[in-house]
């Protein structure tokens, strides 16, 4: 009896450690684990949402994250109202931040992220969890739950909740609050994946600056008549003509009889682009080029749309927000270049909804950088700062000795030493903070504020 009474006893208590171990972790366990992860990490794919507070109105960000180990990222911010991308690349050359639309990229020679946390990489959240040893842990049906000490430049970001999937520790969801509490940053993870399998060019700087937009590639449409396709050799010229700058007619196209249309793109002023319009016969000749003017009165060079010239009278490339008509694109292939004379547009001012305490604006000045119009806002004060707005119309490659700056809508470049620049795009304008003594606090509050304003 008394043997049976043991191994009873003995019994229960091997349930007991059992039960207990597929129970509930805590949070030791579970950092304990997430360490693990972190050590065998080797690549990672995402995408998501990001909401901003910091302005008036919410902001909304689309949010795609690579990673291939050791030190390869590719990080991509689309503006989900303007369809405006910008790129942070990492690869062997050093650190790229690319703004395609505008052609325009810097490279640095960099430790980033390593030196500052990403509020969308994985590795900066995982790593704000392992540091923290007050950080808080529950736990919900799905997701084991941290909230912990945010690790960002902005010093007004003070902590961060991040939820992690049980099932392998992937993000689900993040929430960045203040020090009053209120949720200033929100990231929503649609999917994410370990072990992701990229293409060889996925962190290439020269694939991400072509291929950002190839869904605006241009596309051959039938016409309303008799359909076919011939070569344009047979039925279309080849030609020098204007459709918004210097451009070459290429007789490759569909033919579809004497109404046939042909689609083209265009970039703005002084962007690479491409427009099209029919030539002779019943083909549709495509003309590409490069655009050295502006495509038409009206026009810029905020993004690239595709748009269509249909039989003998050609509609200009829509670019950025405003629209303009060209002139007839099969009269365009068939003339000499032409010199387009049309002005870049004024695209209004926008001044900081935020000022440090003891400044005050002093004055507004236009001017030129090289072909590109300027505005130049002075502040001075307590700190003394001036912000240069322009819209760039040429490509430009900066390597420069530099560091990254989040700005949380976007990610900005802080190049110098005693004097600042802290250079960033927003909605297709470039933006210059110059200073000798702002604190980068406040150059991030005053980057911050621009966003969601419109050009007076």
């Amino acid at each position: 009896m008394r043997r049976f009474t043991w191994v009873v006893a003995l019994v229960m208590v091997c349930l007991s450690l059992v039960v207990s171990g597929c129970g509930k972790k805590d949070a030791g366990s579970v950092v304990k684990e997430l360490d693990g992860v972190m050590s065998k990490l080797q690549s990672y794919h995402g995408k998501g949402q990001m909401t901003l507070r910091t302005g008036q109105d919410p902001q909304e960000y689309d949010v795609e994250v690579s990673f291939q180990a050791p030190s390869f990222y590719r990080i991509s911010l689309t503006n989900a109202k303007k369809d405006i991308t910008q790129i942070v690349l990492r690869n062997d050359d050093g650190v790229f931040v690319l703004t395609p639309h505008l052609n325009k990229s810097f490279r640095f020679q960099s430790d980033w992220p390593e030196n500052q946390g990403q509020v969308y990489l994985y590795q900066s959240l995982v790593q704000s969890i392992l540091m923290d040893n007050e950080r808080h842990f529950t736990s919900d049906e799905k997701a084991y739950v941290f909230d912990v000490v945010a690790n960002y430049q902005n010093g007004s970001l003070a902590r961060q909740k991040v939820w992690l999937d049980k099932r392998n520790y992937a993000p689900q969801h993040v929430e960045v609050s203040d020090a009053n509490s209120n949720v200033m940053v929100i990231v929503k993870f649609d999917q994410f994946e370990f072990g992701t399998k990229f293409e060889k060019d996925q962190f290439d700087m020269q694939r991400n600056m072509t291929g950002w937009n190839l869904k605006t590639l241009p596309t051959m449409m039938q016409g309303d008549s008799k359909t076919g396709e011939k070569s344009g050799a047979t039925d279309s010229k080849a030609g020098t003509g204007t459709a918004g700058g210097k451009s070459t007619a290429t007789g490759n196209g569909m033919g579809t009889g004497t109404n046939g249309t042909a689609t083209g793109q265009g970039a703005g002023s002084d962007a690479k682009g491409e427009a099209a319009g029919t030539s002779k016969g019943n083909a549709a000749g495509t003309a590409t080029g490069d655009s050295k003017g502006a495509t038409a009165p009206g026009s810029s060079s905020d993004s690239s749309k595709t748009s269509s010239a249909s039989g003998n009278q050609g509609t200009a490339a829509e670019a950025g927000s405003d629209k303009g008509t060209a002139a007839n694109g099969a009269q365009a292939a068939a003339t000499g270049a032409k010199k387009d004379t049309s002005k870049q547009q004024s695209f209004g001012i926008i001044e900081p909804r935020y000022m440090p305490s003891g400044v005050k604006k002093q004055d507004v000045t236009e001017l030129k950088l090289g072909e590109d119009q300027a505005v130049m806002l002075r502040y001075s004060g307590k700190y003394n700062y001036t912000l240069m707005e322009s819209r760039p119309q040429v490509q430009t490659v900066s390597i420069l000795p530099g560091d990254i700056l989040d700005l949380g809508f976007t990610l900005g470049v802080v190049t110098g030493d005693a004097k600042k620049t802290l250079t960033w795009t927003y909605d297709g304008i470039e933006f210059r903070l110059s200073t000798g003594d702002l604190p980068e606090t406040e150059m991030i509050k005053v980057a911050q504020a621009v966003q969601g304003e419109i050009g007076k």
